[in-house]
């Protein structure tokens, strides 16, 4: 049994900035596989390497898969659409898989779109993935496939979805198999060095209306931090890595572990090895304010927090539950713990105005963080925010869902203009960084990090792949009449997937319907209940005094 995984050559100007990113997936599930006794599992990772469709065929040619699986996120779905494509061209008895969490919850809009997907896997992919194997290995899939939980496929012109899987309870049962991946090409440019995104707990216990976490993983679950430290160390011993960052959407909430995993790393003197980066709320760092020096200690230098945006009426709107006050504290505490920070901007809200977006520079400007992000405001389509936005969605070209595309338009500006702003306020604050902060922050390992990322920056600048630059045309407020998106507009949401919201909606109605029921129901009874007792205290039933 010969598996491929394939990861999709997609690519936008945002995080690729900081470096080549290895796909953690690739490991987690041909570990999982390995596991089971399926060691004949092979990786192309058609993104790093830039691989053409040909190139991608040739290789699937040459490898003879028995099944070919790729990953998604929503702007890579049209890619890893297309490599299952591309493998029914070549391997046609082969089949395909595709997951992710564009997939999980978009499955009847791919299934449509893309019906040569031979199965989604939705959720977590290590369970579910390892059945799926097995039944095929087994002869079986066809017959068997509507009793695997986790999977969406086409059954003639029936779009079936199987029971949903419960997600791993154990993940330090999972051993990735970090081997797969070509470590010598995920380069890490602040540092110039390696890097791995290992993983120590998946859900989030927070519900931001804009957010896709909370709902893949669904519940929260946390590793042995001395099991994550294992992992670590032998990513720093065996494959080079200098610079790991956690993919925990916020590993600091369960502050024991957190607190367990630094001790560990500090008592295997792995900080004087390898260094690291995080993302957490502000809230955490209130919390933890004491604690920083630890983290600092244990190689922790470099912390994203999601300030995301600087009026209070936009934290608001995406139930942050944060102040804007708190932003500005909790990134004096970093600095003086000697953490660097990244500010995250959310910006191109229905109402930003130029205004606005010079208030979250000013913002940056007084709170002073090494480094500030202004993300384009993009509702992944399975979020709750994305269906309240209703006849606001115009463009439905998920390609385009990267953060560094204006997928919504401010009543006030138009798009050329959004991004003309924005670059605005990058060119300011990174040129007086450049010029005044960070050739003169200290010596050693401050003053190194802060120059490479300005090199970083510098570098996708200079190839016109910052923020997409080179490809909608913009070469400063000079072009910003000539910016073109390339929105395709023949994109559009499968009926499937609009029934399925539609009759989601409606239940919610329903639901909130019956909930009104009842509660009039009890209000009525407690009426009725205080009008007997008035009545029985009136006929000489009350309480004498």
């Amino acid at each position: 049994m010969r598996v491929v995984l394939i990861h999709p050559n997609y690519h936008s100007g945002g995080a690729e900035i900081a470096g080549n990113w290895p796909p953690a997936w690739v490991a987690y599930i041909a570990g999982s596989l390995k596991a089971a006794g399926f060691d004949d599992v092979h990786f192309i990772d058609a993104m790093t390497n830039d691989l053409s469709d040909a190139e991608i065929a040739a290789r699937l040619q040459e490898l003879q898969p028995d099944v070919v699986g790729t990953t998604a996120i929503t702007p890579s779905i049209y890619k890893a659409e297309r490599i299952l494509e591309i493998a029914k061209q070549v391997v046609p008895d082969a089949l395909g898989i595709l997951g992710g969490v564009h997939a999980t919850f978009m499955f009847k809009q791919v299934l449509s779109e893309a019906p040569w997907v031979d199965v989604i896997v939705r959720g977590e992919g290590e369970e579910i993935v390892v059945e799926l194997i097995r039944a095929v290995d087994e002869g079986r899939y066809f017959q068997d496939r509507r009793r695997i939980k986790g999977l969406a496929f086409r059954d003639g012109e029936e779009i079936v979805a199987t029971q949903a899987a419960s997600t791993v309870k154990d993940l330090d049962g999972i051993t990735p198999d970090w081997s797969l991946l070509e470590w010598e090409k995920y380069i890490y440019v602040p540092l110039n060095t390696r890097v791995a995104i290992p993983n120590m707990a998946r859900g989030c216990p927070f519900t931001c209306s804009f957010c896709s976490q909370w709902k893949f993983w669904r519940d929260y679950r946390v590793r042995d931090p001395k099991a994550v430290v294992d992992e670590i160390e032998t990513l720093v011993n065996e494959h080079g890595v200098g610079f790991f960052i956690l993919a925990d959407e916020e590993p600091t909430i369960n502050k024991r572990k957190f607190t367990e995993f630094c001790n560990e790393l500090i008592a295997r003197r792995l900080p004087d090895k390898v260094k690291w980066g995080i993302n957490t709320r502000v809230t955490d760092i209130m919390r933890d304010r004491n604690d920083l020096w630890l983290w600092r200690k244990a190689g922790l230098v470099h912390v994203s927090l999601g300030t995301e945006a600087a009026a209070q009426m936009k934290l608001d709107l995406f139930n942050k539950e944060t102040k804007v006050a708190e932003n500005r504290e909790a990134i004096r505490l970093l600095r003086e713990a000697d953490i660097f920070t990244e500010a995250q901007f959310i910006v191109g809200l229905d109402n930003e105005t130029e205004e606005t977006l010079e208030e979250t520079y000013r913002f940056a400007r007084e709170w002073n963080p090494d480094l500030a992000n202004w993300s384009m405001y993009t509702p992944w389509p399975f979020t709750p925010l994305f269906q309240e936005l209703g006849d606001k969605v115009e463009v439905f070209d998920f390609e385009k869902y990267n953060f560094v595309t204006p997928i919504m338009k401010p009543k006030a500006m138009d798009r050329a203009a959004l991004l003309d702003r924005v670059m605005h306020n990058y060119r300011r604050f990174y040129m007086i960084k450049a010029l005044f902060h960070y050739p003169w922050r200290g010596t050693g390992f401050r003053r190194k990090y802060l120059l490479g990322c300005l090199r970083a920056f510098a570098k996708a600048g200079f190839a016109r792949t910052f923020y997409d630059l080179g490809k909608v045309g913009y070469w400063g407020p000079q072009s910003k009449e000539k910016v073109d998106f390339h929105f395709d507009g023949e994109r559009q949401m499968a009926q499937a997937q609009l029934a399925d919201w539609e009759a989601m909606a409606d239940r919610k109605v329903k639901a909130a319907e019956r909930k009104a029921a009842v509660r009039a129901q009890v209000k009525a009874k407690k009426a009725e209940l205080a009008e007997l007792q008035a009545g029985a205290r009136a006929c000489g039933g009350g309480e004498q005094g």
